[in-house]
């Protein structure tokens, strides 16, 4: 497809059919799989709806340490060079400097400029006001970047971000997985760009015609719709098509494959001893009918912990279970991968205590300078400087202890070309983002990812309810069935 456009970056031919398809419509979704471009997509519709005088002005919101890789990264790489442009980046709490950035939102208006906020800011007053704000004084596209963000249609920042679309001239979506629960995940999405697009007039009746419910009792007379299946997949699949440019990597470009592995790992006998003791109470629990939906949830959680080497009791101490000689198996079983993989490695783990103890032990072992932890407690000025490190191929920096809510989403890590998953959660989403950060364009080497798992526990549950519910993603998707963890 040939676009008359100059382009700072040369897009690819499914980038070029997705702004073909799009770029001068008021609301359009790009359904594009992480690692397909979907930032530079939407850079260059900016910068031609600019260019034909259509807008003045973008907003793009993005999930909290996603936000600030799109000034530091994507922009600069991919806006046109004939492009006049400033960025302001929205900071609840702003130095003096950012403050008057803030304030040159609503001065200067002599070029193109792009406001830049996390997702998390709509559950504020702040954020919701300086965003109002910014809408009525541009004319201006609004996106929201990684938008299952804005699938729960209850969250405040739902509700606040699809009552200012009407502000906006342009409205975009983007994310490389808009199912990642169920087919009610689209609902919110398809609202903010356009409230007739799923042609259901509310939530409920959404709900209504693609889910199948019966009814359960609670207690005494008090009763609920319970979702057993869905229905109508391939109307709403349809429907979907409409108003969206959906493209797989394995369609588009010439990646590396994908390389799956499973590592077996023991549990200690201070492990197996608590494992076996939570699972007996919790079996009991149940029995009795006296488990709430929190007690289920704590026990699952705990059940978690013990496969990771610890866990935390009602008075909220933290218990090491380590074996006789002070090791936990699933740590030994990591360190004697990490003596097996050439070049870097990402280990994703879920927990602070996890994060914390194998950051000390790895460092213990190849040198303090060999391993940095990168999640919710790493300040926001140090995270830049460890990742420009980490991805820096000279660098002794060779191991990423990270969160996968923290570091999975939005950033370029392909400079590793293996992935280690110390722990799992049932959160598809988080799964398919933190994989994605290696495999995407510029990796030259098959993707490898290892999952860490204790035999006939938890972990096995984790990874089968995962392969579940992207069953269920690919079906809404009208995608092949994709093979996963195998």
């Amino acid at each position: 497809m040939k676009l008359n456009y100059k382009f700072k970056t040369e897009p690819f031919e499914h980038q070029l059919k997705a702004l073909g398809c799009s770029w001068n419509k008021e609301s359009f979704a790009y359904f594009m799989e992480m690692g397909t471009g979907k930032s530079k997509v939407l850079i260059d519709n900016i910068a031609m709806l600019y260019d034909k005088g259509q807008i003045n002005g973008a907003l793009i919101v993005a999930p909290k340490g996603v936000y600030t890789n799109w000034k530091g990264e994507q922009i600069q790489q991919h806006m046109p060079d004939h492009v006049l442009y400033k960025i302001v980046v929205w900071n609840p709490s702003p130095t003096k400097k950012e403050k008057e950035e803030l304030n040159s939102l609503f001065k200067e208006k002599d070029c193109l400029t792009i406001f830049l906020m996390n997702i998390e800011a709509f559950s504020t007053t702040k954020g919701k006001e300086i965003a109002t704000k910014f809408l009525l004084a541009y004319n201006a596209l609004f996106a929201i970047d990684e938008s299952t963000t804005i699938k729960t249609p209850t969250a405040a920042r739902t509700k606040a971000v699809v009552k200012l679309r009407n502000l906006a001239k342009y409205r975009r979506i983007l994310t490389g997985s808009p199912v990642t629960k169920s087919p009610l995940d689209l609902y919110s999405q398809a609202e903010f760009l356009d409230p007739g697009f799923l042609d259901q007039p509310s939530f409920w009746t959404f709900k209504s015609r693609y889910c199948v419910m019966v009814k359960r009792r609670i207690s005494g007379s008090h009763q609920f719709n319970m979702i057993v299946d869905y229905k109508n997949i391939d109307e709403l699949s349809k429907l979907i098509d409409k108003f969206s440019f959906r493209v797989l990597k394995d369609e588009c470009l010439d990646l590396p494959e994908k390389v799956y592995m499973t590592r077996n790992v023991e549990l200690s006998p201070k492990q197996l001893d608590a494992y076996y003791q939570l699972k007996e109470f919790a079996v009991a629990e149940l029995k009795e009918g006296s488990m709430t939906t929190f007690s289920a949830l704590t026990q699952l959680m705990r059940l978690h912990q013990v496969t990771c080497g610890f866990m935390t009791t009602d008075d909220g101490r933290l218990v090491d279970l380590h074996d006789k000689k002070g090791k936990i198996p699933r740590l030994e079983t990591l360190l004697d991968l990490l003596d097996e993989i050439d070049g870097k490695v990402i280990i994703w783990a879920n927990y602070r205590h996890n994060i914390q103890h194998l950051t000390k032990t790895i460092r213990k072992k190849y040198g303090f300078d060999s391993c940095e932890s990168f999640y919710g407690d790493t300040k926001q000025q140090d995270r830049e400087d460890i990742l420009s490190r980490f991805k820096d191929p000279g660098s002794r920096l060779n191991y990423l202890v990270a969160n996968p809510k923290t570091g999975g989403y939005g950033l370029n890590l392909t400079v590793s070309h293996t992935i280690i998953y110390y722990s799992n959660n049932y959160d598809l989403e988080v799964r398919m983002q933190s994989e994605d950060r290696i495999h995407r364009i510029g990796q030259t080497s098959k993707a490898t990812y290892i999952d860490l798992v204790a035999k006939n526990t938890i972990d096995e549950n984790i990874i089968k309810a995962l392969k579940s519910k992207i069953n269920l993603a690919s079906k809404v998707l009208g995608e092949k069935l994709k093979e996963w963890l195998q």
